[in-house]
Protein backbone atom coordinates (compact mmCIF):
# COMPACT_ATOMS: atom_id res chain seq x y z
CA UNK A 1 0.00 0.00 0.00
CA UNK A 2 1.37 3.51 -1.11
CA UNK A 3 1.88 5.74 2.01
CA UNK A 4 0.78 9.64 2.24
CA UNK A 5 4.45 10.54 2.08
CA UNK A 6 4.74 8.50 -1.45
CA UNK A 7 1.60 9.84 -2.67
CA UNK A 8 2.92 13.53 -1.95
CA UNK A 9 6.17 12.40 -3.63
CA UNK A 10 4.64 11.23 -6.90
CA UNK A 11 2.21 13.93 -7.11
CA UNK A 12 5.54 16.46 -6.69
CA UNK A 13 6.79 14.60 -9.55
CA UNK A 14 3.94 14.53 -12.04
CA UNK A 15 4.16 18.55 -10.93
CA UNK A 16 6.96 19.29 -11.65
CA UNK A 17 9.25 16.76 -12.92
CA UNK A 18 8.26 14.58 -15.19
CA UNK A 19 6.97 17.20 -17.57
CA UNK A 20 10.54 18.26 -18.01
CA UNK A 21 12.48 14.43 -18.90
CA UNK A 22 9.48 13.36 -21.23
CA UNK A 23 7.78 10.21 -20.99
CA UNK A 24 10.25 7.17 -20.90
CA UNK A 25 11.81 9.10 -18.32
CA UNK A 26 8.26 9.61 -16.37
CA UNK A 27 8.05 5.70 -16.76
CA UNK A 28 11.56 5.18 -15.52
CA UNK A 29 10.86 7.42 -12.56
CA UNK A 30 7.62 6.24 -11.17
CA UNK A 31 8.62 2.65 -11.49
CA UNK A 32 11.83 3.49 -9.24
CA UNK A 33 9.32 5.03 -6.26
CA UNK A 34 9.33 2.10 -3.14
CA UNK A 35 7.70 2.99 0.37
CA UNK A 36 9.71 2.97 3.59
CA UNK A 37 11.07 -0.19 4.30
CA UNK A 38 10.00 -1.14 7.55
CA UNK A 39 10.58 -4.93 7.59
CA UNK A 40 14.20 -6.38 8.47
CA UNK A 41 16.33 -7.31 5.11
CA UNK A 42 20.22 -8.48 4.38
CA UNK A 43 22.21 -5.85 2.80
CA UNK A 44 25.32 -6.62 1.20
CA UNK A 45 28.15 -3.98 1.69
CA UNK A 46 29.30 -2.15 -1.24
CA UNK A 47 32.63 -2.86 -2.09
CA UNK A 48 34.88 0.15 -1.00
CA UNK A 49 38.11 0.08 -3.27
CA UNK A 50 41.58 1.96 -1.82
CA UNK A 51 41.91 3.73 -5.19
CA UNK A 52 39.82 4.13 -8.06
CA UNK A 53 41.56 1.37 -11.16
CA UNK A 54 43.62 2.68 -13.60
CA UNK A 55 41.91 3.60 -17.49
CA UNK A 56 42.50 6.62 -19.93
CA UNK A 57 43.12 10.27 -18.27
CA UNK A 58 40.17 11.71 -16.70
CA UNK A 59 39.87 15.58 -16.92
CA UNK A 60 38.26 17.47 -14.18
CA UNK A 61 36.96 21.05 -13.87
CA UNK A 62 36.52 22.48 -10.37
CA UNK A 63 33.75 25.04 -10.21
CA UNK A 64 33.91 27.21 -7.20
CA UNK A 65 38.00 27.08 -5.19
CA UNK A 66 37.17 28.23 -2.08
CA UNK A 67 38.38 25.72 0.74
CA UNK A 68 35.86 23.20 -0.08
CA UNK A 69 36.70 23.27 -3.70
CA UNK A 70 40.16 23.13 -3.00
CA UNK A 71 39.77 20.41 -0.85
CA UNK A 72 37.82 18.41 -3.24
CA UNK A 73 40.33 19.30 -6.53
CA UNK A 74 43.12 17.51 -4.25
CA UNK A 75 40.37 14.67 -2.90
CA UNK A 76 40.10 13.66 -6.78
CA UNK A 77 43.60 14.18 -7.96
CA UNK A 78 44.01 11.50 -4.48
CA UNK A 79 41.53 9.05 -5.75
CA UNK A 80 44.11 6.56 -8.44
CA UNK A 81 45.70 7.19 -11.29
CA UNK A 82 45.72 8.97 -14.51
CA UNK A 83 43.16 12.01 -12.96
CA UNK A 84 43.88 15.40 -13.73
CA UNK A 85 42.32 19.20 -12.40
CA UNK A 86 42.37 20.59 -15.73
CA UNK A 87 40.08 24.18 -15.15
CA UNK A 88 39.49 26.05 -12.70
CA UNK A 89 36.44 28.50 -12.22
CA UNK A 90 35.69 31.36 -9.67
CA UNK A 91 33.98 34.83 -9.52
CA UNK A 92 36.79 36.31 -7.68
CA UNK A 93 40.65 36.33 -9.03
CA UNK A 94 41.94 35.85 -4.73
CA UNK A 95 39.79 32.29 -4.35
CA UNK A 96 41.35 31.35 -7.89
CA UNK A 97 44.94 32.45 -7.33
CA UNK A 98 45.14 30.88 -4.16
CA UNK A 99 43.55 27.38 -5.38
CA UNK A 100 46.06 27.48 -8.38
CA UNK A 101 48.82 28.34 -5.80
CA UNK A 102 47.34 25.16 -3.57
CA UNK A 103 47.29 22.96 -6.50
CA UNK A 104 50.84 23.46 -7.26
CA UNK A 105 52.41 23.14 -4.08
CA UNK A 106 50.59 20.23 -2.90
CA UNK A 107 49.91 18.18 -6.06
CA UNK A 108 52.88 19.48 -8.17
CA UNK A 109 49.50 20.31 -10.70
CA UNK A 110 49.77 23.78 -12.74
CA UNK A 111 47.06 24.87 -14.39
CA UNK A 112 47.23 26.87 -17.35
CA UNK A 113 46.24 30.52 -18.13
CA UNK A 114 43.50 30.02 -20.62
CA UNK A 115 42.22 26.82 -18.17
CA UNK A 116 41.62 29.64 -15.61
CA UNK A 117 38.04 31.19 -16.03
CA UNK A 118 36.69 34.21 -13.93
CA UNK A 119 32.84 35.49 -13.69
CA UNK A 120 29.41 34.32 -12.85
CA UNK A 121 29.87 32.52 -16.25
CA UNK A 122 32.81 30.82 -15.97
CA UNK A 123 31.09 27.24 -14.77
CA UNK A 124 29.86 27.56 -19.14
CA UNK A 125 33.82 27.95 -19.81
CA UNK A 126 35.00 25.37 -17.70
CA UNK A 127 32.54 22.67 -18.79
CA UNK A 128 33.36 24.03 -22.42
CA UNK A 129 36.85 23.73 -21.88
CA UNK A 130 37.18 19.70 -22.47
CA UNK A 131 37.14 18.04 -18.97
CA UNK A 132 34.90 14.50 -18.41
CA UNK A 133 34.26 16.28 -15.09
CA UNK A 134 33.14 18.75 -12.77
CA UNK A 135 33.69 19.38 -9.05
CA UNK A 136 30.64 21.98 -8.02
CA UNK A 137 31.87 23.54 -4.71
CA UNK A 138 29.89 26.87 -4.96
CA UNK A 139 27.87 28.15 -2.42
CA UNK A 140 24.89 25.81 -2.94
CA UNK A 141 22.48 28.59 -4.37
CA UNK A 142 24.24 27.96 -7.13
CA UNK A 143 24.17 24.31 -7.09
CA UNK A 144 21.09 23.36 -9.28
CA UNK A 145 21.41 25.51 -12.20
CA UNK A 146 25.23 24.62 -12.58
CA UNK A 147 23.99 20.47 -12.33
CA UNK A 148 21.49 21.07 -15.05
CA UNK A 149 24.12 22.91 -17.07
CA UNK A 150 26.59 20.23 -16.58
CA UNK A 151 24.59 17.13 -17.29
CA UNK A 152 23.28 19.36 -20.56
CA UNK A 153 27.06 19.25 -21.12
CA UNK A 154 27.30 15.72 -20.88
CA UNK A 155 29.77 15.60 -17.54
CA UNK A 156 30.23 13.48 -14.88
CA UNK A 157 29.41 15.19 -11.91
CA UNK A 158 30.45 15.46 -8.18
CA UNK A 159 28.54 18.18 -6.18
CA UNK A 160 29.08 19.20 -2.95
CA UNK A 161 26.00 19.18 -0.34
CA UNK A 162 23.78 20.47 0.23
CA UNK A 163 21.93 20.79 -3.19
CA UNK A 164 20.15 23.57 -3.38
CA UNK A 165 19.03 25.94 -0.86
CA UNK A 166 14.97 26.06 -1.98
CA UNK A 167 12.69 23.83 -3.04
CA UNK A 168 12.16 25.53 -6.90
CA UNK A 169 16.27 24.19 -6.57
CA UNK A 170 15.70 20.95 -5.08
CA UNK A 171 13.18 19.80 -7.66
CA UNK A 172 15.59 21.34 -10.26
CA UNK A 173 18.41 19.02 -9.21
CA UNK A 174 15.89 15.88 -9.09
CA UNK A 175 14.95 16.82 -12.62
CA UNK A 176 18.56 16.81 -13.65
CA UNK A 177 19.42 14.00 -11.83
CA UNK A 178 16.81 12.04 -14.36
CA UNK A 179 18.30 13.54 -17.53
CA UNK A 180 21.72 12.01 -16.41
CA UNK A 181 20.44 8.46 -15.67
CA UNK A 182 19.15 8.42 -19.55
CA UNK A 183 22.69 10.10 -20.29
CA UNK A 184 24.45 7.38 -17.98
CA UNK A 185 26.17 10.38 -16.21
CA UNK A 186 27.75 9.50 -12.70
CA UNK A 187 26.65 12.22 -10.08
CA UNK A 188 28.23 11.44 -6.73
CA UNK A 189 26.92 13.52 -3.77
CA UNK A 190 29.15 15.34 -0.79
CA UNK A 191 27.54 13.37 1.53
CA UNK A 192 30.52 11.82 3.03
CA UNK A 193 29.22 9.77 6.19
CA UNK A 194 27.44 7.42 3.43
CA UNK A 195 31.19 6.75 2.18
CA UNK A 196 32.92 5.94 5.81
CA UNK A 197 32.98 2.35 6.76
CA UNK A 198 32.40 2.45 10.15
CA UNK A 199 28.65 4.34 9.02
CA UNK A 200 28.26 1.69 6.49
CA UNK A 201 28.82 -1.11 8.60
CA UNK A 202 26.53 -0.05 11.70
CA UNK A 203 23.99 0.46 8.85
CA UNK A 204 24.08 -2.60 7.41
CA UNK A 205 23.77 -4.43 11.01
CA UNK A 206 20.75 -2.15 11.72
CA UNK A 207 19.34 -2.68 8.32
CA UNK A 208 19.78 -6.32 8.87
CA UNK A 209 17.30 -6.36 11.92
CA UNK A 210 20.07 -6.22 14.95
CA UNK A 211 18.34 -3.52 17.40
CA UNK A 212 14.81 -4.96 15.68
CA UNK A 213 12.59 -2.24 13.80
CA UNK A 214 13.67 1.23 13.80
CA UNK A 215 11.15 3.31 15.93
CA UNK A 216 12.50 6.91 16.64
CA UNK A 217 16.02 8.58 16.24
CA UNK A 218 17.67 11.39 18.31
CA UNK A 219 20.13 14.05 16.25
CA UNK A 220 22.51 16.46 17.44
CA UNK A 221 25.26 18.80 15.69
CA UNK A 222 26.19 21.33 18.89
CA UNK A 223 29.13 23.36 18.01
CA UNK A 224 31.11 26.61 17.70
CA UNK A 225 30.44 29.76 15.75
CA UNK A 226 31.05 29.76 11.67
CA UNK A 227 33.47 31.89 10.62
CA UNK A 228 32.67 35.40 9.70
CA UNK A 229 33.92 37.98 6.99
CA UNK A 230 34.03 41.42 7.87
CA UNK A 231 32.61 43.45 5.43
CA UNK A 232 35.61 45.79 3.57
CA UNK A 233 36.03 49.29 1.68
CA UNK A 234 34.81 49.54 -1.41
CA UNK A 235 32.79 45.67 -1.70
CA UNK A 236 29.39 45.73 -3.43
CA UNK A 237 26.62 44.29 -1.26
CA UNK A 238 27.23 41.10 -3.88
CA UNK A 239 30.73 40.84 -3.07
CA UNK A 240 30.13 40.83 0.46
CA UNK A 241 26.96 38.68 0.28
CA UNK A 242 29.53 35.76 -1.65
CA UNK A 243 33.15 36.17 0.51
CA UNK A 244 30.22 35.92 3.63
CA UNK A 245 28.21 33.42 2.08
CA UNK A 246 28.17 30.97 4.71
CA UNK A 247 25.68 33.58 7.00
CA UNK A 248 23.32 34.40 4.31
CA UNK A 249 20.29 32.04 4.05
CA UNK A 250 19.90 32.30 0.03
CA UNK A 251 23.42 31.40 -0.30
CA UNK A 252 23.88 28.60 1.70
CA UNK A 253 20.39 27.46 3.10
CA UNK A 254 21.49 28.24 6.58
CA UNK A 255 23.72 26.00 8.63
CA UNK A 256 20.28 23.43 9.09
CA UNK A 257 20.51 22.71 5.84
CA UNK A 258 24.40 23.46 4.85
CA UNK A 259 25.67 21.50 7.37
CA UNK A 260 23.61 19.65 9.59
CA UNK A 261 22.21 17.71 6.37
CA UNK A 262 25.22 15.63 7.20
CA UNK A 263 23.85 14.08 10.37
CA UNK A 264 20.06 14.48 8.48
CA UNK A 265 21.21 12.65 5.75
CA UNK A 266 22.17 9.08 7.85
CA UNK A 267 19.04 9.51 9.55
CA UNK A 268 17.38 9.65 6.31
CA UNK A 269 19.36 6.78 5.49
CA UNK A 270 18.33 4.62 8.58
CA UNK A 271 15.20 5.17 8.19
CA UNK A 272 14.73 5.05 4.28
CA UNK A 273 11.48 7.34 4.21
CA UNK A 274 10.30 11.37 3.99
CA UNK A 275 9.09 12.85 6.98
CA UNK A 276 5.25 13.63 6.40
CA UNK A 277 5.76 17.18 8.97
CA UNK A 278 8.38 19.13 10.46
CA UNK A 279 7.31 20.94 13.79
CA UNK A 280 10.46 23.22 14.00
CA UNK A 281 11.65 26.48 16.86
CA UNK A 282 14.98 28.13 16.23
CA UNK A 283 16.13 31.59 16.97
CA UNK A 284 19.49 34.03 17.19
CA UNK A 285 21.28 34.28 20.06
CA UNK A 286 24.92 35.45 19.03
CA UNK A 287 25.65 35.70 15.63
CA UNK A 288 26.93 38.64 14.43
CA UNK A 289 26.32 38.76 10.53
CA UNK A 290 23.75 37.77 8.13
CA UNK A 291 20.21 36.61 8.38
CA UNK A 292 20.46 32.86 9.86
CA UNK A 293 19.73 31.75 12.85
CA UNK A 294 22.09 30.25 15.43
CA UNK A 295 20.21 27.55 17.13
CA UNK A 296 17.50 24.98 15.78
CA UNK A 297 15.00 22.20 17.14
CA UNK A 298 12.95 20.29 15.34
CA UNK A 299 10.54 17.62 15.53
CA UNK A 300 9.76 15.06 12.40
CA UNK A 301 6.69 13.13 11.96
CA UNK A 302 6.28 10.35 9.99
CA UNK A 303 3.27 8.34 8.28
CA UNK A 304 3.37 5.59 10.68
CA UNK A 305 3.21 7.90 13.92
CA UNK A 306 6.88 7.39 14.24
CA UNK A 307 8.43 10.73 15.58
CA UNK A 308 12.18 11.62 15.28
CA UNK A 309 13.80 14.96 16.93
CA UNK A 310 16.78 16.72 15.59
CA UNK A 311 18.90 19.71 16.89
CA UNK A 312 21.30 22.08 15.83
CA UNK A 313 23.12 24.79 17.48
CA UNK A 314 26.36 26.72 16.34
CA UNK A 315 27.38 28.80 19.64
CA UNK A 316 31.14 29.45 21.00
CA UNK A 317 31.69 28.69 24.83
CA UNK A 318 28.63 25.85 25.17
CA UNK A 319 29.12 22.01 24.91
CA UNK A 320 29.83 20.31 21.65
CA UNK A 321 28.36 16.87 20.45
CA UNK A 322 27.79 15.69 17.31
CA UNK A 323 25.23 12.18 17.29
CA UNK A 324 23.00 10.24 15.27
CA UNK A 325 21.50 8.20 17.66
CA UNK A 326 18.85 5.43 16.10
CA UNK A 327 16.43 3.64 18.43
CA UNK A 328 14.50 0.06 17.77
CA UNK A 329 12.88 -2.38 19.39
CA UNK A 330 15.66 -4.60 20.71
CA UNK A 331 17.98 -1.88 21.13
CA UNK A 332 19.97 1.63 20.01
CA UNK A 333 22.62 2.20 17.70
CA UNK A 334 25.15 5.20 17.60
CA UNK A 335 25.41 5.48 13.73
CA UNK A 336 29.16 6.30 14.15
CA UNK A 337 29.96 2.57 15.19
CA UNK A 338 28.39 0.86 18.02
CA UNK A 339 25.18 -0.70 19.38
CA UNK A 340 23.63 -1.39 22.50
CA UNK A 341 20.67 -3.70 23.64
CA UNK A 342 18.11 -2.63 25.21
CA UNK A 343 19.78 -2.79 28.75
CA UNK A 344 22.14 -0.19 27.44
CA UNK A 345 25.08 -2.87 26.78
CA UNK A 346 27.61 -2.54 24.14
CA UNK A 347 26.91 -5.71 22.06
CA UNK A 348 29.24 -4.60 18.82
CA UNK A 349 31.52 -2.13 18.04
CA UNK A 350 33.49 -1.16 14.87
CA UNK A 351 36.95 -2.98 14.98
CA UNK A 352 39.07 0.16 14.21
CA UNK A 353 42.42 -1.67 13.92
CA UNK A 354 45.38 -0.62 15.76
CA UNK A 355 47.99 1.92 14.75
CA UNK A 356 50.46 -0.49 14.11
CA UNK A 357 48.20 -3.23 12.73
CA UNK A 358 48.46 -5.17 9.05
CA UNK A 359 45.40 -6.24 8.53
CA UNK A 360 43.05 -3.28 7.27
CA UNK A 361 40.09 -4.84 6.45
CA UNK A 362 38.15 -2.23 8.83
CA UNK A 363 40.43 0.47 8.08
CA UNK A 364 38.01 3.81 7.52
CA UNK A 365 39.03 5.66 4.46
CA UNK A 366 39.34 9.58 4.11
CA UNK A 367 35.26 9.56 3.10
CA UNK A 368 36.30 12.93 1.13
CA UNK A 369 38.36 11.03 -1.14
CA UNK A 370 36.37 7.94 -1.04
CA UNK A 371 33.29 9.34 -2.67
CA UNK A 372 35.87 10.36 -6.00
CA UNK A 373 37.18 6.92 -5.80
CA UNK A 374 33.46 6.12 -6.09
CA UNK A 375 32.87 8.19 -8.79
CA UNK A 376 36.09 7.73 -11.00
CA UNK A 377 35.54 4.04 -10.59
CA UNK A 378 32.19 3.99 -11.83
CA UNK A 379 33.03 5.87 -14.97
CA UNK A 380 35.78 3.65 -15.81
CA UNK A 381 33.63 0.14 -15.25
CA UNK A 382 30.49 1.34 -17.05
CA UNK A 383 28.99 0.56 -13.52
CA UNK A 384 26.66 4.43 -13.62
CA UNK A 385 26.29 5.73 -10.32
CA UNK A 386 23.94 8.44 -8.98
CA UNK A 387 22.99 9.21 -5.94
CA UNK A 388 21.45 13.20 -6.55
CA UNK A 389 17.66 11.55 -5.48
CA UNK A 390 19.15 10.70 -1.39
CA UNK A 391 20.52 14.17 -1.38
CA UNK A 392 17.23 16.18 -2.74
CA UNK A 393 15.72 13.90 -0.18
CA UNK A 394 18.05 15.12 3.05
CA UNK A 395 18.15 18.99 1.26
CA UNK A 396 14.57 18.87 1.44
CA UNK A 397 14.14 17.51 4.65
CA UNK A 398 16.07 20.06 6.31
CA UNK A 399 14.62 22.90 4.07
CA UNK A 400 11.17 21.90 5.42
CA UNK A 401 12.70 22.37 9.22
CA UNK A 402 14.34 25.57 8.58
CA UNK A 403 10.90 27.33 6.85
CA UNK A 404 8.83 25.53 9.97
CA UNK A 405 11.47 27.52 12.45
CA UNK A 406 11.31 30.44 10.89
CA UNK A 407 7.64 30.83 10.34
CA UNK A 408 6.63 29.34 13.62
CA UNK A 409 4.53 27.18 11.66
CA UNK A 410 4.12 23.33 11.22
CA UNK A 411 5.19 22.34 7.63
CA UNK A 412 3.81 19.31 5.49
CA UNK A 413 6.26 17.40 2.73
CA UNK A 414 3.50 17.84 0.06
CA UNK A 415 4.00 21.90 1.06
CA UNK A 416 7.64 21.97 0.61
CA UNK A 417 7.35 19.84 -2.39
CA UNK A 418 4.78 22.22 -4.39
CA UNK A 419 6.17 25.43 -3.08
CA UNK A 420 7.38 27.90 -5.29
CA UNK A 421 9.53 29.69 -2.68
CA UNK A 422 13.15 31.05 -4.22
CA UNK A 423 15.93 32.62 -2.18
CA UNK A 424 18.30 35.05 -3.90
CA UNK A 425 17.85 36.95 -7.12
CA UNK A 426 17.51 35.73 -10.45
CA UNK A 427 20.32 37.24 -12.16
CA UNK A 428 24.37 38.05 -10.78
CA UNK A 429 26.25 40.83 -11.15
CA UNK A 430 27.84 42.79 -8.66
CA UNK A 431 26.28 45.42 -7.45
CA UNK A 432 23.30 46.12 -5.07
CA UNK A 433 21.10 42.53 -4.14
CA UNK A 434 17.78 44.14 -4.46
CA UNK A 435 15.32 42.09 -2.15
CA UNK A 436 17.82 40.74 -0.09
CA UNK A 437 17.91 42.94 2.96
CA UNK A 438 19.66 41.63 5.59
CA UNK A 439 16.67 41.04 7.93
CA UNK A 440 16.71 38.14 10.45
CA UNK A 441 13.63 36.05 10.40
CA UNK A 442 10.90 36.60 13.68
CA UNK A 443 9.49 34.01 14.38
CA UNK A 444 5.69 33.95 13.11
CA UNK A 445 6.13 36.81 11.16
CA UNK A 446 7.72 35.31 8.51
CA UNK A 447 6.89 35.09 4.89
CA UNK A 448 4.98 31.86 4.37
CA UNK A 449 6.01 29.10 2.14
Amino acid sequence: MTNKTDQSRRRFISNSALAAIGTIGAAQLLSSCKDGNSKKKEIKLPELLNQAPDGKVLKAGLIGCGGRGTGAAINFLDAGPNLQITALGDVFQDRLDKCRGELKTQKNVEIADDKCFLGFDAYEKVLDSGVDIVLLCTPPHFRPQHVEAAVKAGKHIFMEKPCAVDPVGARSVLVSSERAKQSNLCIVSGTILRKSKDYIETHRRVASGQIGEIVSAHVIRNGGSLWVIKRQPGWSDMEYMLRNWANFCWLSGDHIVEQFIHQVDVMNWYIDKNPVRAIGWGGRQRRVTGDQYDFFSVEYVYDNGMHTHCAARQITGCSNESKVHITGTEGFADAKGILYNLKGEEIWKYPYPEENATDLTWKVKDPFVQEHINLVTAIRTGNTINDAEAQVNSTLTTIMARISAYTGKDVSWEEVMNSDLYLGPKSYAFGPVPGIPETIPVIGLAPEI
